[in-house]
């Protein structure tokens, strides 16, 4: 068991370097070597973790998702919770999470700027990392108005575009704007999901 717990912590330690080394190079011009340079061990070794750059990178994305994921089920299953706190709360963490792992985020778009240069398409890309996101999202919206807290007449697509584009707006402002916090989004949230609730 310990030897597990001391692989995914090196691993971890690894992730956290990588970063770095991405933020620094770019992702095309990061390598393996670069990479166990700055986390001071040999190639060989990085690959007993790692198969390659991509590996390091997916499997950095998969652990935010991983996370963040955990995180939102919490939140609903707190039955003390209305559906509109629980959506709120669900984008909350969600904002903070971003927040938390801005120097990623950076990575990833720096990645998608260089996959449209090889002909790829981003979107898809993206939507293929966001689509369980916007499918919890989606079920949050008809599970309120279900419960009659949110408007029957709610488009839950529509909504759904409009919190997401909450979430965009963040990564923006801190990839691109250079912001360290995104605090004032979370009231805009906050009142978006107001106005989804049935007027009382």
């Amino acid at each position: 068991m310990s030897i597990i717990v001391e692989h995914d912590k090196r691993r971890h330690e690894i992730l956290e370097k990588a970063l770095d080394v991405f933020i620094e190079e770019g992702f095309e011009d990061v390598t393996f070597q670069k990479i166990s340079d700055k986390c001071d061990i040999t190639r060989t070794t990085l690959y007993t973790y790692f198969r390659n750059k991509s590996d390091i990178f997916n499997y950095s994305i998969k652990q935010f998702m991983q996370i963040l994921e955990n995180e939102i089920s919490e939140i609903r299953k707190k039955k003390a919770l209305s559906h509109s706190g629980k959506l709120t709360g669900v984008m909350t963490v969600i904002i903070d999470r971003l927040e938390e792992n801005s120097r990623l985020l950076s990575v990833v778009v720096d990645y998608l700027l260089n996959s449209t240069k090889g002909g790829f398409d981003p979107s898809s890309r993206v939507r293929r990392r966001t689509v369980r996101l916007r499918h919890i999202l989606t079920t949050m919206l008809i599970e309120g108005i279900k419960a009659g807290e949110f408007a029957p007449s709610i488009n839950v697509k529509e909504a759904n575009e409009l919190l997401y584009s909450f979430l965009e707006s963040a990564v923006l402002r801190m990839v691109v704007l250079r912001r360290t916090s995104v605090d004032e989004i979370k009231p805009a949230v906050k009142l978006a999901v107001g106005r989804l609730t049935v007027n009382v």
